[in-house]
């Protein structure tokens, strides 16, 4: 079965970083789309940054603060958080889909940031 596994989270101070990691079970090379989403206590999940269509996004507030970035050959994708604050902490999940050889739509189990203020 493909999975991806997040890693990485902890808990930062206000205007730390933190970088998380995403490791595919299968070559990245395999999903259309990678990214990152984040769902915090009482809030519907939300997107943080992907990769799509040869390009990437961000959710506003995640502008200039935060980047998604791959490694092909360590089937992993990183999103490297900077100037953390106290509204970021909730579980981040990594999210890839892909079409063939078939239709995919994985999502990992998360990994927790806490932002201490």
């Amino acid at each position: 079965q493909v999975q991806v596994v997040e890693s990485g989270g902890g808990q930062v101070q206000a205007g730390g970083s933190l970088k998380l990691s995403c490791a595919a079970s299968i070559s990245i090379s395999n999903f259309y789309a990678m990214g990152w989403y984040r769902q915090a206590p009482g809030k519907r999940r939300e997107l943080v940054a992907t990769f799509q269509g040869g390009g990437t996004k961000y959710a506003d507030s995640m502008k200039g603060r935060f980047t998604i970035s791959s490694d092909n050959a360590k089937n992993t994708v990183y999103l490297q958080m900077n100037s953390l604050r106290p509204p970021d902490p909730a579980i981040y999940f990594c999210n890839t889909k892909a079409d063939y050889p078939k239709d995919l739509d994985i999502w990992g189990q998360g990994t927790q940031v806490t932002v201490s203020s």
